[in-house]
């Protein structure tokens, strides 16, 4: 190693791994200037001097149809970067998310006495746990956004590092909610409720009507409450504008065409589906309410398949109901509406929220891109 450069090889296989990807490479890249880095990259981690060697889409498919129909691609793919690697012999390679390809990639380089890492734990300690194993045999490490995520591999001597989350390290732990409701034309002093119905098709089918609803009698008890709905792209908001249409033609609201962190910032309390957007509204400061509803016969697995107690990020990073979650029969618009109306008045309950979620923040806020860095260097040179 001392007589080339440092070489650090990555796999990213969406948008969030490359946001992630390139990251690290400037944490990487302040430390050790020279380093080469070489894998599949989106254009973040290309714009950071990463080579690349298959363009991130090639491995951004979603679906098991669409999984199936690309797979002799995939399973192409992953041979040549396994003998590519192979030969390159890079200090340490680092998988970013992706893990059903990932994991298995990372396997074939240790065995070939390639020291590997996986960035982003996926969810074993919520289902299908005996992953883990696989996980343990094919990394050297696992970086993890969250605490109990560590707690859980602890449990199994899995090597895990706690480097928090780079979602936490963005935001600010008191956000300007008067610049956002500038930004989106909403009165410094109005009541204002966000509906974030979800960024899959089917969520946007099954929660919509129901958070209509609700904020339909919210506006009983607040006539002026602003409502603002931002929606992930084109096809979610015409499906929404659809559902509107049929559920509620005459409730006012501002459509958004993203802009989702500053609806939250913006608003007294948000509804919305679980997801990582129940994370990135603890972040903004906005209470919450958690509606989820999905097909029972997927309901019905899930709750057999799903080993935690909560399935909202706040609750599970503070390990109690910190925010109410009403799923499957329990999505309905009276109850949901009645479990918003304390957040949306000042008052104790609100403010101990808030005192918590900041709490929580803190706690998740270690600077990440650095700490994977650091993480990255001490296996390198270990």
């Amino acid at each position: 190693m001392s007589e080339r450069p440092l070489v650090i090889a990555l796999v990213a296989g969406e948008t969030s791994g490359d946001i992630l990807g390139a990251g690290l490479i400037r944490a990487l890249k302040a430390k050790h200037p020279d380093t080469r880095f070489v894998g599949v990259a989106g254009p973040r981690m290309q714009a950071e001097g990463c080579e690349a060697w298959y363009e991130m889409e090639e491995l951004a498919v979603m679906g098991i149809v669409e999984v199936l129909g690309r797979l002799p691609r995939l399973i192409k793919i992953g041979g040549d970067l396994t003998r590519r690697f192979t030969a390159l012999k890079p200090d340490v390679f680092v998988g970013i998310d992706a893990p059903d390809f990932n994991i298995t990639l990372e396997g074939r380089l240790k065995r070939q006495g390639i020291r590997t890492i996986h960035y982003v734990s996926p969810s074993v300690w919520a289902w299908r746990q005996k992953r883990v194993f696989k996980i343990g045999r094919n990394t050297n490490m696992v970086l993890a956004f969250l605490p109990f995520e560590k707690a859980f591999y602890d449990r199994f001597n899995v090597p895990c590092r706690f480097i928090g989350h780079t979602m936490a390290d963005a935001m600010p732990l008191q956000p300007d909610k008067l610049a956002a409701r500038r930004t989106l034309g909403i009165a410094e002093d109005a009541h204002c409720l966000a509906l974030l119905p979800g960024s899959r098709g089917a969520e946007v089918e099954m929660l919509s009507a129901d958070f209509l609803r609700t904020a339909q009698i919210l506006r009983q008890t607040w006539p002026d409450l602003e409502i603002v709905v931002p929606l992930v792209n084109a096809k979610r908001r015409e499906q929404f504008e659809q559902i509107k249409a049929q559920v509620a033609p005459e409730l006012t609201m501002h459509l958004l065409d993203g802009h989702g962190r500053e609806a939250m910032v913006a608003s007294d309390a948000a509804l919305l589906a679980s997801g990582t957007a129940a994370l990135e509204c603890m972040l903004a400061k906005c209470p919450m309410v958690v509606g989820y509803r999905m097909k029972p016969v997927t309901f019905w697995l899930a709750e057999r398949l799903v080993k935690t107690d909560y399935v909202s990020l706040p609750n599970l990073l503070a390990g109690r109901e910190l925010v109410k979650e009403l799923l499957q029969d329990e999505c309905q618009p009276e109850k949901l509406a009645a479990a918003l109306k304390p957040l949306l008045m000042p008052g104790e309950t609100r403010k101990a929220l808030l005192d918590t979620f900041t709490e929580l923040h803190q706690q998740i806020r270690w600077n990440a891109d650095e700490q994977a860095a650091q993480a990255v260097l001490e296996l390198a040179f270990d």
